[in-house]
């Protein structure tokens, strides 16, 4: 590698990163960086500030030593050069090089799969079996401690989730709720919600109860290797000692024949022995394609309860929250601001935070002003204010036939509520220019099967009945005319 540039080796990193993370997570952490040099295999970065630095090696650690090791090959290393504040009788800017805050690991990353990456590795599964059963084995649980019930704020859109992971947290493996069994759509706080179960379990058991977080793509990449190595048995057997097994975005288990008859006797010992098992998806158990009926019996065994976006009141919430967490102070009307702007999802309000947070951060600002968070935020918020959003298509199409707004967002099968949803989730479709899995998630996290049902069947009334194509025109012409 003597003969790259640090330009063009951190130029094919940032190629890598790009593929691995949202445009704007990557415009905002990676674009701003600068390569300083890359000497005997060692790449420096230059980061704005000390607080970038500790949010790449929070947050990112784990793709750029994955990036690194695809760029420079098992040996690489990164250094920071850390933007300081200029002092007051010194007019050039200060820098330090900082080191990673964890060794690079000497193991090759750079077959691994970069999407969906996880810092559980295959050889943690190793040790538990020199002599098994003679000793409980600690397990590196893969929480992350800062996911607690004390900062997963409640509302209507959690509420049923929230109260069940906490009596789970208290007393797993002791209640009907198991398996328990946590859907709904990207960035409302599955993730979240689930490792609070394992943390205040951790908290009410300390190390009586063998606790493990895994995403569903981490444990069948294990199985594989276990396969691969001989060590099948060692796996099942290392498994079956969790006391609280959490196994996220179930949904990825989708058409892994082999992985899905092993996690399918595994959670049947597990079960059988009282252990509590917790799962998540995108969708309820049975809208999860290509997964083996005896499965989908088993996850529909204890309680399964969904996410759905959060309505105004709870976002709002959310927002302090996250603000208080991130040490900035918000006013009233940036809170509101955010509220407003950014409906789809948990996630989405952290990420406006955190942009806000940087800029304060990089522009050395005590406040932000409403207009500032505007300008700021300005390219993350997809809809204009003068277009009409998802939720008062809702509301119109609601108050046309006389029904509850929530009710099209409920798991219904009423004939009236099912053809206001329709109605409404066409209509979503025509003036907005949201996806179909965002339509979806509006309306009770529905997938995009479901919305392109709707749009069909609509589209079919229309043309076969008189009185569906009165009704649509009606509410197309109103919604027409609150956008003017």
């Amino acid at each position: 590698m003597s003969n790259i540039s640090s330009e063009a080796a951190w130029e094919q990193c940032l190629e890598i990163i790009k593929d691995n993370i949202s445009y704007q997570k990557f415009k905002s952490w990676f674009q701003p960086i600068e390569p300083v040099k890359l000497e005997e295999n060692t790449l420096t970065i230059q980061v704005p500030s000390q607080f970038w630095y500790e949010w790449l090696e929070e947050h990112y650690y784990g793709m750029l030593r994955s990036t690194l090791a695809k760029v420079l090959g098992d040996d690489g290393k990164l250094e920071y050069s850390v933007v300081l504040e200029k002092s007051d009788d010194n007019n050039t800017d200060n820098r330090s090089v900082r080191l990673p805050q964890r060794p690079m690991p000497p193991e090759n990353n750079q077959g691994q799969e970069m999407k969906g990456y996880s810092e559980y590795s295959p050889g943690k599964i190793e040790n538990p079996f020199v002599i098994p059963g003679i000793q409980k084995t600690k397990i590196d649980s893969n929480l992350n401690s800062s996911y607690v019930f004390d900062r997963y704020i409640e509302g209507d859109c959690n509420r049923l989730a929230r109260s069940a992971a906490m009596a789970i947290g208290e007393n797993p493996g002791s209640s009907s709720f198991n398996p328990f069994f946590i859907y709904g759509g990207t960035g409302l706080g599955k993730t979240h919600l689930i490792q609070s179960i394992g943390n205040k379990v951790k908290q009410e058991h300390g190390n009586e109860l063998a606790v493990l977080y895994i995403s569903s793509e981490s444990f069948t990449n294990e199985f594989v290797q276990a396969i691969r190595n001989n060590r099948a048995s060692e796996f099942t057997m290392f498994y079956r000692q969790i006391d609280v097994l959490i196994v996220d975005d179930i949904q990825f288990f989708s058409g892994k024949e082999k992985t899905q008859e092993e996690f399918f006797h595994i959670f049947n010992a597990l079960h059988q022995d009282g252990k509590q098992i917790i799962l998540s998806s995108d969708r309820a158990p049975r809208e999860i394609p290509d997964i083996e009926e005896r499965l989908i019996s088993r996850f529909s065994w204890g309680l399964s309860a969904d996410l759905q976006i959060p309505e105004y009141e709870t976002r709002y919430a959310i927002l302090e929250r996250k603000a208080s967490d991130n040490g900035i102070e918000l006013s009233h009307q940036v809170l509101e601001f955010i509220a407003h702007n950014f409906k789809s999802n948990v996630r989405d309000l952290e990420g406006a935070i955190i942009k806000l947070l940087a800029f304060a951060s990089l522009q050395h600002v005590d406040e932000i002003e409403p207009q500032m968070a505007k300008r700021v935020l300005k390219d993350m918020i997809q809809e204009s204010q003068t277009t009409v959003s998802i939720e008062q298509i809702q509301d119109y199409v609601c108050d046309y036939f006389g029904i509850d707004t929530n009710k099209v967002r409920e798991k219904t099968r009423k004939q009236e509520i099912v053809e206001a949803r329709q109605i409404a989730m066409y209509l979503s479709k025509q003036f907005t220019d949201s996806s179909l899995k965002t339509i979806g998630l509006h309306f009770g996290g529905r997938d995009h099967s479901t919305v392109i049902h709707a749009i069909s069947t609509v589209e079919e009334r229309m043309q076969t009945t008189a009185k569906h194509k009165r009704i649509v025109e009606e509410l197309h012409q109103k919604i027409e005319v609150s956008t003017l």
